[in-house]
This record gives structure tokens, sequence and C-alpha cells, in this order.
């Protein structure tokens, strides 16, 4: 548990540097750009002051530096609304940004041929599984087998672009399909594949992650593969094994649980 809240404020603290990064940046801009350009007008509507627009921010600017400045709490106000101006341009920022490369994550992706994705190979940002639940080995259903699905979700949910995953088709390409896996389930079709899935991933990584996992169905030779395709999540993504929370990222063409000293 200490491991986890150490990772924790590892993350949080590099999120609160940005933040205060561009309050103090968006305060400097209220203070020696805001500021001014306000006091400016107010004079120029007066016609009290000859300077040109330019030369009166400078002065305006001079006089800051040097403390000679007579309305302090008219700077402080527009300090704080230039740093609320930042906080919030980041924040909108940051979403914009996150959508449109969702959005031109899931595009490429859905362009792609899906066979020769198979083709390809396993690699940073594609990797395939066998089954959800059937365990090929003891030919049986295995619960726990969900849980490096999961993981591997969470891995790609962590990475800057995501990543797919196949599900259906063994380490060297082969396709296994969803046959026995289908079995396993009370619904035994796509519908009642998509539902276990979308199941395991709200209660075990967060419900909010749903959107961020696009599911498709695919048949090839006769046999039907899942393919998640997975966008980078907005928050860190934690996955509970052992009770202990861990955050997987990729690396390489594995998924490995992120050590934080």
């Amino acid at each position: 548990m200490k491991r986890f809240f150490l990772l924790l404020m590892s993350i949080l603290h590099r999120q609160l540097k940005l933040y205060l990064t561009v309050m103090i940046t968006g305060a400097m801009i209220g203070v020696f750009v805001l500021a001014p350009s306000y006091d400016y007008i107010n004079k120029h509507e007066q016609e009290a002051d000859p300077l040109s627009s330019i030369g009166y921010v400078f002065t305006q600017v001079e006089a800051l530096l040097t403390g000679n400045i007579s309305q302090s709490n008219l700077i402080i106000f527009y300090a704080e609304i230039g740093a609320m101006i930042g906080l919030l341009s980041l924040v909108l920022y940051k979403f914009i940004h996150h959508r449109i490369i969702g959005i031109e994550h899931l595009k490429t992706e859905l362009n792609k041929d899906f066979p020769s994705i198979i083709r390809q190979g396993e690699g940073a940002y594609l990797e395939f599984k066998s089954s959800l639940r059937w365990d090929m080995v003891e030919s049986r259903t295995n619960r726990s087998l969900e849980g490096v699905i999961l993981k591997t979700l969470a891995g790609f949910l962590n990475s800057h672009i995501g990543g797919t995953l196949l599900i259906g088709v063994a380490d060297n390409g082969e396709i296994i399909g969803l046959e026995k896996d289908y079995a396993t389930l009370k619904k035994p079709n796509q519908d009642g594949f998509e539902q276990a899935l979308m199941t395991a991933i709200s209660a075990n990584l967060g419900a909010d992650l749903c959107q961020f996992v696009h599911i498709l169905f695919h048949v090839i030779d006769d046999k039907e593969v899942c393919r998640l395709i997975v966008s980078p999540a907005t928050r860190p993504v934690f996955l509970e094994q052992n009770n202990t929370p861990k955050f997987f990222v990729r690396t390489g063409g594995a998924t490995r649980d992120q050590q934080f000293v």
C-alpha cells in the first residue's frame, strides 16, 4: 500500500507542477499585460495620457518591476484573473487535445486491413490473446485469465497513444476464434462477450474507462476474433492484484508493472 501511495504522489506531483506553472504564467500575464492594458484604456477614454498603447504598457511594466505601483489591490485582482484564465485554458486544451488524439487514433485503426494487422505480429501497440476465459492448457473455464486481459488494457490506457488487443488470436498469429469463450458465457454470442468485457473493465479498472475501449468483431478463416481499440485514458489507471493496486505500462511488446522508488 505504501508503494501505491508513493506512485500516486509521484503522478500528482508532476500534474501539480504543470498546473502551478500555468497558473504562475497566467498571473504574470494578468499583472504585466491585462492590468496595464485596462489602465491604458481607462485613461485613454479620459484623454489623460498621450502615450501610445505599447509605450504605456512598457511604462506600467517598469513601474511594477520597480515597485512604484499605487493600486496593489487591482494588481492582485488581475493576477488572480490571469491565473484562472491560464488554468481554464490548460484544462480546455487537455480535453480538446485528448479528444482529437482519440479520434485520430480510432480513425487510423479502423482504416487498417484486419488480416495485415495480424500479419505484422505483436509489438508495443498490438497484442494477441488466445481467450478471455477459456484455458487452452487445462481445457476449462478459468476466470483468472480475465486479469491478463485487464493488465494489457491497463497498459494501453496508461500509454500516450493507446493500442490494440486481439482476443482469439494466439501469440504466433494463429486464429483460435471465440467459440470456446462463448461457451463459458450465459449469453454465448458477441453481445454476451462484449458485455462480459465491459463488466470486467468497469468493475476492475473503472466505469469511466469503458468509453476509451472500442470493441469490434471480425470473421477470418470462418472464426470470430474480438478487436479492442484502446485510446489513452485521461487519468492514471490502476489494476489491483493480490490486494495491491498496480500501475501497468507498455514497455516494448510487454506490459509491466511500473516500479517507483
